[in-house]
C-alpha cells in the first residue's frame, strides 16, 4: 500500500479544536500496540502502512480513518477500546470550517439559501459533489476530494432532524443546466431535486435567466434562523463575505432574499421547470 497520507488519514489543521482528542486517539492506539508487544515497524507492516505514518497517527498528527481503527483494534486485540474512539475520528475527519457550518445548520429552524453557480451543497448528490470538487484549481488530491465529499454528505443529516426545519432554496436556472460531471450525473442530480422538492418542509424555486429584475446580483445568500430568535447570514458580495448576525445587516440579506423569492418561479412552476430540464437531457 502506498504511503500517501490520504490512505491512512488526514493532517490535523492548525488550531483545530479537535486536535487534543486526536492526540488521545493516537495515545490509545499506541498504548494497545505496546501492550500487545508490537513494535512500530511490526504494527505498520501488519497494517500495511509505513512506520512514519503510524508514528504520525500515534502522536496525533494524522486523523486516522475509521477503517484504520477497526483494523488496529482487531490486530492488537483491544476489545473495542480503539474502535470506541470512532466518534472523535468521525467528527474530526471533516474540515474545520465544514464542522462549524454543520453545527449551525443542525441548530437552525429555518434556512434561506440562494445558489447562483452550482446546486446548493445540501441538495447535492455525492456524484455531483465529487465532480464539483474535482473542478477546483489548483486541483485537490483524491484524498482531499473524498474528504470534502464525505463532509458535504454528512451535512445532509439536517433533513432528518426532529423537529423538522424549514428550507427555502432558490437556484439560478444555469445551475440546473450546467452538466457538472456529465449528463448522467446532472440527470441524477435533477431527479434528486425533484425528490427533495416534494418534502413538505422544503421549497425549491428557480430563478429564470431571462428575468430582467434580480435583487441579488451580488451572489450567494445564506440566512440561518435559530429557535431563540437569533440568526446568522452571509452573502458573497456583501459585508466582505463574512458571517453577520446584527439585526441591521440580517435585515439587508432578508430583504434581498425576499425580493428574489418573489422574482423567482413559484415552487410548483419551479418543479415543472426542473422536470423539463431533466427531459431535455
Amino acid at each position: 500500500m502506498s504511503e500517501d497520507v490520504d490512505e491512512v488519514g488526514w493532517a490535523i489543521e492548525p488550531g483545530d479544536e479537535m486536535a487534543p482528542m486526536i492526540e488521545v486517539v493516537g495515545g490509545v492506539i499506541k498504548f494497545h500496540r505496546e501492550a500487545a508487544g508490537m513494535s512500530v515497524a511490526d504494527f505498520g507492516a501488519a497494517m500495511r502502512y509505513g512506520e512514519d505514518l503510524i508514528r504520525k497517527v500515534e502522536r496525533g498528527a494524522r486523523i486516522p480513518r475509521v477503517e484504520f481503527l477497526y483494523s488496529a483494534d482487531e490486530l492488537v486485540n483491544a476489545r473495542g477500546a480503539i474502535t470506541a474512539m470512532r466518534k472523535y475520528v468521525e467528527d474530526a475527519q471533516y474540515p474545520k470550517k465544514v464542522r462549524a457550518l454543520k453545527e449551525l445548520e443542525g441548530r437552525a429552524v429555518e434556512l434561506l439559501l440562494y445558489g447562483n453557480h452550482n446546486i446548493h451543497g445540501l441538495l447535492q448528490t455525492p456524484e455531483y459533489a465529487k465532480a464539483l470538487f474535482e473542478t477546483r484549481q489548483p486541483p485537490l488530491s483524491s484524498g482531499e476530494v473524498e474528504r470534502e465529499v464525505a463532509a458535504r454528505v454528512a451535512r445532509k443529516s439536517v433533513f432528518d432532524r426532529e423537529p423538522t426545519p424549514s428550507f427555502s432554496f432558490i437556484q439560478e436556472q444555469v445551475t440546473l443546466e450546467r452538466p457538472i460531471g456529465g449528463k448522467m450525473v446532472l440527470r441524477r442530480q435533477l431527479e434528486h431535486l425533484l425528490e427533495v422538492g416534494e418534502l413538505r418542509n422544503v421549497m425549491i424555486q428557480v430563478m429564470p435567466t431571462d428575468r430582467e429584475d434580480h435583487a441579488s446580483m451580488q451572489g450567494l445568500i445564506q440566512v440561518l434562523k435559530f429557535a431563540d430568535g437569533s440568526a446568522v447570514g452571509r452573502c458573497e458580495g456583501a459585508f466582505n463575505a463574512r458571517p453577520i448576525s446584527s439585526p441591521r445587516d440580517l435585515g439587508v440579506l432578508e430583504l434581498r432574499y425576499g425580493m428574489i423569492r418573489a422574482q423567482a418561479l413559484p415552487p410548483g412552476e419551479s418543479l415543472a421547470f426542473i422536470e423539463r430540464a431533466l427531459g431535455a437531457l
